[in-house]
């Protein structure tokens, strides 16, 4: 920090001391009023954290969508507080990465971000809810300005020290979650598909991670132990997108490490565990495969088929698609004037406007049409591309450590758990949230050599030198 807004802040504090203390005297009413305590309240939060942006704004953003979208108290002040954060965030990040001496460049990728921006902005002109549309389409912006700027400068010349944060707020969480659902059993989530999908998504894959390259025998075994719990937490939600979700980012990771033995070793693992339960108590051992079928498989309705649960809202959001196949229903919201939001919804942001559509990429379809989706689909295939551009990196070198990894990782898991849920493109949910922040920092963490790579191979033209990789990620 320069010395002379030291001496500034040094100055503002006394200042805003006797300001407090002068208004007190005079207005007196307004120290006893809730509402104007938690206005002061939220001013002070925001401008420490907006004074220690590259530290702490980030991770102030996601406990705010948190706070709002877990059954917490309080949890509506949360939901007016976390715009706050995220206009704050999009605006003070914009100044923050103009004052940087080495800023990162805009690329096609963020270019290609502001105008899926615009395609909501025009969906929405056409929409039955257009004041709703539009403020969704103003969040995506912020969401997607964030990204741009304030998320890479949290990352920036810290990589170690985030990616080391991030694995301990992963640990943490999951020991918090496991004493609320299994010892005080109290759903902090709110609802058992949330549960599964941030498990699934983000806690999950970051924490198998997180194994493979801990340093010593006691981190290993207690992010081991956090991981365990995380898997058992998954599975007790039922949930088959967060399960495929983890499932697939693990076995890509280890597919591109070239650690098939540990598959084999979780599968045999697996197998012990189940032949154990069979030998030893045979009549649990049937009540456990009548449940998995159950519960996990039909999810409670065998009658309907694997994807019995799923067909309905497909089948609705593509009668919505027939209706305005070109313009969309308009961004976040649907066709119909007078539609009242199912109770069970968990991925939706303002009831009345919208419903389940059980899959990302057919809500984005119906919301903006057949020509607003064009530049969602090349934004997502980019996303795709930058993965396929990390697992080829680590396919070449084995090097686990890279920090590109840990975000592909959770890529991978939100675009397969996307399409079973729609929460893709729901900015008002944290995993939206965590998902497309993860994508910005994926775009400037991505190994170069491999985009040159690719592209001397898509030339036919032969690397120089015996090996254009490097050994680790600090070469």
């Amino acid at each position: 920090m320069k010395p002379g807004l030291s001496v500034l802040g040094a100055l503002a504090v006394p200042g805003l001391i006797l300001a407090m203390f002068w208004l007190a005297d005079i207005r007196p009413g307004y120290f006893a009023n809730v509402t104007y305590l938690g206005g002061l309240l939220l001013l002070e939060v925001v401008v420490v954290s907006v004074w220690h942006y590259e530290r702490s704004f980030l991770p102030i953003l996601m406990l705010s969508f948190l706070w709002a979208g877990c059954s917490l108290p309080m949890a509506g002040a949360g939901a007016a507080v976390r715009w706050v954060f995220l206009l704050v965030g999009a605006v003070v990040g914009i100044v923050k990465w103009a004052e940087r001496d080495q800023r990162q460049p805009f690329r096609a990728f963020h270019l290609i971000a502001l105008l899926c921006v615009l395609a909501a902005v025009v969906s929405s002109l056409v929409s039955n809810h257009p004041a709703i549309s539009l403020l969704k389409a103003g969040s995506l912006m912020m969401l997607f300005l964030y990204g741009c700027c304030g998320a890479r400068i949290a990352v920036a010349d810290r990589q170690a020290v985030f990616f080391r944060g991030l694995l301990t707020a992963c640990e943490g969480a999951t020991y918090l979650v496991g004493f609320t659902y299994v010892l005080a059993r109290y759903e902090v989530f709110g609802n058992r598909n949330s549960l599964g999908a941030i498990m699934g998504v983000v806690v999950i894959p970051v924490l198998a991670w997180g194994v493979l390259v801990s340093e010593g025998r006691f981190p290993r075994h207690r992010r081991g132990l956090a991981l365990g719990i995380a898997i058992y937490l998954l599975y007790s939600s039922v949930s088959r997108a967060g399960i495929l979700a983890s499932g697939l980012a693990i076995i890509l990771m280890c597919i591109a490490l070239r650690r098939g033995s540990l598959l084999l070793k979780g599968a045999l693992a697996v197998i012990f565990l189940v032949a154990g339960v069979a030998v030893v108590q045979p009549s649990q051992f049937d009540a456990l495969v009548s449940s998995f079928t159950n519960d996990v498989i039909y999810k409670g309705k065998p009658e309907q088929g694997l994807l019995g649960s799923r067909d309905s809202p497909w089948q609705n959001t593509v009668q919505v698609i027939k209706q305005s196949p070109w313009f969309g229903s308009g961004f976040g919201t649907d066709s119909a004037r007078d539609y009242k939001a199912e109770p069970g919804s968990i991925f939706r942001t303002t009831e009345g406007s919208a419903r389940e559509h059980g899959n990302s990429y057919l809500a984005l379809l119906q919301y903006v049409g057949l020509l607003g989706v064009v530049p969602f689909a090349i934004f997502l295939a980019m996303v795709s591309a930058m993965i396929y551009r990390v697992f080829f990196w680590i396919w070449k070198t084995r090097d686990a450590g890279h920090h590109a990894l840990p975000l592909a990782l959770i890529c991978v898991a939100g675009l397969t758990h996307a399409f079973f849920e729609d929460w893709l493109f729901a900015v008002g949910y944290y995993l939206n949230v965590f998902f497309w922040i993860s994508a910005f920092l994926l775009s400037d963490l991505q190994p170069q050599s491999v985009r040159k790579q690719v592209l001397r191979t898509a030339w036919g033209q032969a690397p120089v030198g015996s090996s254009p990789f490097p050994v680790s990620a600090s070469q």
